[in-house]
């Protein structure tokens, strides 16, 4: 009898322990799914602004307002302070959606002509045009980093890029396409694309170029955590394996 006692009591324990493992789990799940969904208001450009123009001048001209961002995607530097740019100068363009940060802020004497692009030293900037699910639905802005996929003939998507800087974002004009279906019929459709602007070496530069003309390039947004490697790409045959 005191041995199947103790077996009951043991049990007892285990399954309290079992749901307390249980409870701080789901606890711990709901924590982390609120942080991944956090946003955080920070300072963003609502319209251009030129290299050159006075932060208090494009406060003024209502070029400058705060925006809720996703925290994994805020900036370092970035801020909802507008003090922080008090009485500075935009050393570069500083485009629509563009989270403002320190580097990109000085004293007027700083301000290049020919600084129209942030461009890093040895990089040089080229232009892709991508509907909006290949941009990730304009989310991706200057300053995002990305990873550029490459699918051939809708039959093979393979990684072309692992982590590159969109430097600017364009304007939006509407494409239309058609397509036809194995009866015959046709689709015509509409879609908006628009032009994106990454800083890239030379052999990068070769690669989309090449990609354009071959297949369809899309944009996945990164964070400084995402998991961005090569790997042999999946055909249509490893959809579902």
């Amino acid at each position: 009898m005191n041995r199947r006692r103790v077996l009951l009591v043991a049990a007892a324990v285990v399954a309290a322990l079992g749901a307390t493992l249980v409870f701080l789990y789901v606890r711990g799940a709901e924590t982390r799914a609120e942080e991944k969904f956090d946003t955080v208001e920070v300072l963003v450009a609502t319209q251009q602004i030129q290299a050159g123009e006075a932060a208090n001048a494009s406060y003024t001209s209502g070029k400058i307002a705060l925006k809720a961002v996703p925290q994994d995607q805020v900036l370092a530097g970035a801020t909802a302070d507008g003090g922080a740019f008090t009485d500075l100068t935009a050393l570069s363009t500083i485009y629509v959606g563009e989270q403002l940060i320190p580097e990109k802020f000085g004293a007027a004497t700083e301000v290049q002509a020919d600084s129209a692009l942030p461009i890093p030293k040895g990089n040089m900037a080229i232009s892709v045009n991508l509907t909006d699910t290949a941009r990730v639905a304009g989310f991706v802005n200057p300053g995002s980093e990305v990873a550029i996929f490459h699918t051939v003939a809708s039959d093979t998507t393979r990684l072309l890029l692992e982590r590159v800087s969109v430097i600017g974002v364009g304007s939006t004009t509407q494409v239309t396409t058609t397509t036809t279906d194995e009866e015959g019929a046709q689709t015509v459709e509409a879609l908006p694309r628009t032009l994106l602007t990454l800083s890239l070496d030379q052999s990068q530069v070769e690669r989309v170029l090449l990609s354009q003309t071959t297949g369809e390039l899309a944009f996945s947004l990164l964070t400084p955590d995402s998991d961005v490697k090569p790997s042999p790409g999946t055909t249509a045959p490893d959809l579902f394996e």
